[in-house]
């Protein structure tokens, strides 16, 4: 049985995640999968928090001993607020320590849609691809409560914030910021209509799947 590693794709090396609702849970999802063939490194470019149950350290030394130790470590540089930013371990040196890096590269403060600044996401260049995330759970909701950066997101797909988010408004979004090679639809427990997710990635230019990251369940479309 394929699972999500083949579905999107995840080889060796840095991969970028982007996107919103369930950037965080993909990261921890794919560790627990890797983690007992592999050295697994969880990152971010932007800012994170730390994994709970995760060793997390920010210095070269202390990586190399975690990883040997558990397998699975997450790495960034410590913040006032308690969050993690980008280590200052170059990703190039995290690839050469790590089987795998996966890399939150922007934020969405735990909304299932999200728009992105023109300095927005932050993918390492040494990424090997870039996996946007879209929560399934927006379908239906006006924009204004479920996108980070509601304006955004609605002047992209020619809407107001006060609109609902269907399938082709955020395939709009999504196909004009065209800043993924691949798509995850999550939350598809979360759906109001399953066919919802199906309907959205025939707009895509991409190769997507869906599922539910909580249930571990996910196809190809």
């Amino acid at each position: 049985m394929k699972t999500i590693l083949d579905l999107l794709h995840i080889e060796k090396g840095v991969t970028a995640v982007i996107g919103s609702g369930g950037k965080t849970s993909l990261l921890a999802y794919c560790a627990e999968l890797l983690k007992t063939k592999y050295k697994v490194i969880l990152t971010t470019s932007t800012h994170i928090f730390p994994f709970p149950g995760m060793q997390t350290v920010t210095e070269e030394a202390a990586l190399i001993a975690a990883l040997q130790e558990d397998g699975v470590v997450c790495v960034g540089s410590r913040s006032p607020e308690g969050k993690l930013t980008a280590p200052d371990i170059p990703f190039s040196r995290l690839a050469e320590l790590a089987d795998f890096v996966l890399v939150e590269a922007d934020g969405s403060k735990r909304l299932p849609l999200k728009a992105h600044l023109p300095h927005e996401p932050v993918i390492p260049p040494e990424s090997n691809q870039t996996i946007c995330v879209v929560g399934l759970s927006a379908v239906g909701k006006p924009i204004e409560e479920t996108a980070h950066r509601p304006e955004l997101f609605a002047a992209l797909c020619e809407s107001r914030p006060e609109d609902l988010a269907t399938a082709e408004r955020i395939a709009t979004v999504l196909n004009k910021e065209g800043l993924y090679d691949r798509v995850l639809l999550n939350q598809l427990d979360s759906a109001p209509d399953p066919a919802c997710a199906e309907a959205l990635a025939k707009m895509l230019d991409c190769p997507v799947v869906a599922g539910s990251l909580k249930e571990g369940r996910f196809l190809c479309l």
